[in-house]
Formats: structure tokens, sequence, C-alpha cells
């Protein structure tokens, strides 16, 4: 009897009571036949999903039972626990960094308080200026200086010629009071005739 003899009373009995049961018997998985086709492409294609849930779900629980603890004995092993002398010890030095910190603070806004005095520059802007050093701090004095007296000098100029005039040395004009003006004789009223004549009296 060939395969095809065999095919065909196959599906002729399929009914029959006894070649039900050899059928379901040849269909049955097999531990060897199930590892066999497990380790086809076929069946690592169908495995591989499964695996991955698994691992997943295995190193969510894992990370929610250990990690953790595992992370905080890192950290104390990293840091250790200070003792009681030993955190003393700390707040005092830092006590100490911050009072010596405020001591040159201190000095660098007298030095800069000095200096903007002796230019008489506005010193309401003194906290801005003191630097880490008094090298730094001066250097900020000097820009400081250089960009008020720009500004001052471009505000005179744009008051002179929005309606003044400009003096021939460069000074700004003189002013003089009524009295000043009253008690002068005429010689000395030609020589500061555009001071006076400039004044609102």
């Amino acid at each position: 009897m060939d395969l095809q003899a065999v095919q065909q009373f196959l599906e002729q009995s399929k009914d029959q009571e006894d070649v039900k049961s050899y059928l379901q018997g040849l269909s049955q998985v097999t531990p060897d036949g199930a590892k066999a086709f497990l380790e086809t492409d076929e069946g690592k294609k169908l495995l591989q999903p499964q695996l991955d849930s698994y691992f997943t779900k295995g190193l969510d629980t894992w990370k929610k039972n250990n990690l953790e603890k595992l992370i905080s004995e890192e950290v104390s092993k990293r840091n250790p626990q200070e003792t009681p002398e030993q955190k003393q010890l700390r707040e005092l030095q830092e006590k100490i960094n911050q009072m010596e910190q405020e001591k040159t603070r201190e000095a660098l806004k007298n030095v800069a308080l000095t200096q903007l005095s002796q230019k008489k520059l506005p010193a309401n802007l003194v906290d801005l200026l003191i630097g880490k050093d008094q090298e730094s701090t001066l250097a900020n004095l000097t820009k400081y200086e250089e960009v008020f007296t720009s500004h001052l000098q471009s505000l005179v100029d744009e008051k002179l010629k929005s309606g003044g005039s400009i003096p021939k040395d460069g000074q700004p004009p003189q002013t003089f009071t009524k009295e000043q003006i009253s008690s002068m004789s005429p010689d000395e009223i030609n020589k500061h005739w555009d001071s006076i004549k400039n004044t609102k009296l």
C-alpha cells in the first residue's frame, strides 16, 4: 500500500472510532517534538514574545523588591554616615568659611566706597561692583567710572546741543545770582557776559 492509498483510506474512514483515536495519538505533542519545534526559526518566533514578557515581569518584580535597597547601600558606601563629632566639625567649618567670606566682602565694600567717594561717583551700586577679590573689584570700579563718565558726558553734550552754547574751554558755563551780577563792574559783566546772558533772573 503506497502513501496515496493510506491517505485515501484515512480520509474515507475518518469518522470511525478506531481511526479517530489513532489520528489523535499521532497529533499529540511529545516533549521531544516540542523541543525540536522550538529550536526551529518558526518555534523561536513563537516563543520569543513569551520569553520577553516573562523577563520584563521578572525584572520589574526584582526592581520593586531590591533596587531601592541596593541604591541606599551604594549611597551609604560612597557617603558614610557622619558621627556627631564629624557633623559638628563640618558645621563649624562651614560657619567659619561663611564668616571669612562676609569679612572679605565687607573689606572689599569699604575699598569700593572709598574709591567711589574719591572719584565723586554715585555709591548706590556698590554691592554690584564688589568682585571676588580686590583686583576684580578695582577692575569693576574702573569700568563703572568709564561708563558713568561717558554717559554723563553724552547727557551734557545733548543738553548743550538742545539749547545751550558749548563753552570754548569745554567747561560748563558759570552761573551767577542776581546779587552777584548787581555788584559787578562793567568790565566784569563784559568778561562774564556769555554766562550772565543765560542766567535767569
